[in-house]
């Protein structure tokens, strides 16, 4: 089977793009890993999908799934934001929008193997079996259930550029430029009603807390860090809980919390940041990660049992099954777009992303994550574009640009224009 584009990576990225190359008439298949689509936001629990500005462009995919999950009922405008999404209900909108664009996909499905002729990738080759096992020994195989398939033109969006590093492709990524992870969760049984009340008296910073009445539902958002650069005014609470042996002092180093669309009982955490963890490609360093995690996960829930009210029947309703990684490798593109590209606010003659998302890098070190507001920017296709594989091109946080230029393009919203705009781009190559 010869597809226009075969997208590998069905999370956000990845499907803006596909159902944009369907709407646009392309053949196009989609191969992802897991048993759903959305990543970040369904596997990752990563809600909402923050703005990026009010002049972004290549936005009609993100515009198709607010519509879509507001038809389900999964998704509200809070804080002038309309991409608050339930993420189970997500899953369910992703898939109604393939079926509308024609687009296929291959569900729990890995790459085994790319064929490559003259910088050119020809085949794909997927399976979900183990080639074999091999001792000093024996040798055991088992049969291979796999097929190719073929491809005018690769999208990877995987995150961390799967498809290129089996491509051998070059890369920007140093040994010391890392971002703690985070595994989000949430808790359901809770009363809202009575939480909100009571934050809302407890906390009068509404750049932190706000709580909104919206369609017979309460809606509500806030945080804590350990950064005493700010007043938290949940200070005091994580402050005594970590004197009592509630929480680690570990714990505290970002709290944040909000509603979700659909869940009137659920609250969801964005939270625990793994400071000791940092680098997402090595499976012994990220396994040791999600142990730590969920030992944090469940502090939390004693600690918001005893400390919030509302919380009294409060349990742990979800773990995310995937981490929120915010950076691990970066391709190598014909451009390579840098922090003084974005600081300057650089015209492209063909842009993918316009945002003014700030440049937002966390550390695993008090008092030095990095937060900068920036003027509007402008990333440009040629970014999305690998440098060594003529038909390759990226979508998402694995994008050819420096590692501060990522901590602000990394975010959905930038990563939904990507997509979208590398689709629309392999639409006009192939006329």
């Amino acid at each position: 089977m010869i597809y226009d584009v075969v997208v590998v990576g069905g999370g956000t990225a990845g499907c803006a793009a596909a159902y944009i190359a369907g709407k646009l008439g392309l053949k196009t298949l989609i191969i992802e890993k897991n048993i759903h689509l959305g990543g970040t936001i369904t596997s990752g629990l990563v809600i909402p999908v923050m703005k990026s500005g009010n002049s972004q462009i290549n936005t009609e995919f993100r515009d198709a799934l607010i519509a879509e999950c507001k038809a389900l009922g999964g998704q509200t405008t809070y804080q002038n934001n309309p991409a608050w999404f339930n993420p189970e209900i997500t899953k369910i909108a992703l898939d109604n929008l393939m079926k509308k664009a024609n687009v296929e996909v291959f569900f729990d499905t890995n790459i085994l193997g790319i064929k490559i002729e003259k910088n050119h990738i020809k085949r794909i080759k997927i399976t979900k079996e183990i080639l074999s096992a091999y001792n000093e020994e024996i040798e055991v195989s088992q049969k291979i259930l796999s097929v190719s398939v073929g491809a005018r033109y690769v999208v990877d969006a995987t995150g961390d550029c799967v498809v290129g590093r089996i491509c051998d492709c070059n890369f920007l990524d140093k040994h010391d430029e890392y971002q703690p992870v985070t595994l989000r969760f949430m808790m359901g049984g809770i009363d809202i009603k009575k939480f909100a009340n009571w934050l809302e008296k407890f906390d009068k910073d509404r750049n932190v807390t706000t709580i909104e009445h919206i369609e017979g539902h309460i809606h509500l958002s806030t945080a804590y860090t350990w950064d005493p650069d700010k007043k938290w005014a949940l200070e005091p609470l994580f402050k005594d809980a970590v004197k009592k042996g509630i929480l680690n002092r570990y714990d505290t180093n970002y709290f944040q919390i909000f509603t979700v669309p659909g869940m009137p009982d659920n609250i969801a955490f964005n939270c625990p940041r793994i400071i000791d963890y940092k680098n997402s490609l090595e499976v012994k360093n990220i396994s040791k990660a999600l142990l730590l995690a969920r030992q944090n996960i469940y502090r939390y829930l004693q600690f918001c049992r005893i400390y919030f009210p509302g919380f009294e029947n409060a349990y742990i309703s979800n773990i995310a099954d995937m981490l929120g990684v915010r950076v691990s490798r970066r391709i190598k593109g014909k451009y390579v777009y840098t922090i003084d590209d974005l600081r300057a606010g650089k015209k492209f003659e063909n842009p993918v992303v316009v945002s003014n998302y700030p440049v937002d890098v966390h550390s695993h070190k008090r008092q030095a994550s990095k937060l900068e507001m920036v003027n509007e920017y402008e990333l440009p296709i040629e970014s999305l574009m690998s440098a060594d594989i003529d038909n390759l091109f990226v979508a998402g946080r694995c994008l050819s640009a420096d590692f501060l230029a990522q901590g602000a393009l990394r975010v959905q919203g930038s990563c939904f224009s990507m997509g979208e705009g590398v689709a629309k781009h392999i639409a006009k190559l192939l006329g």
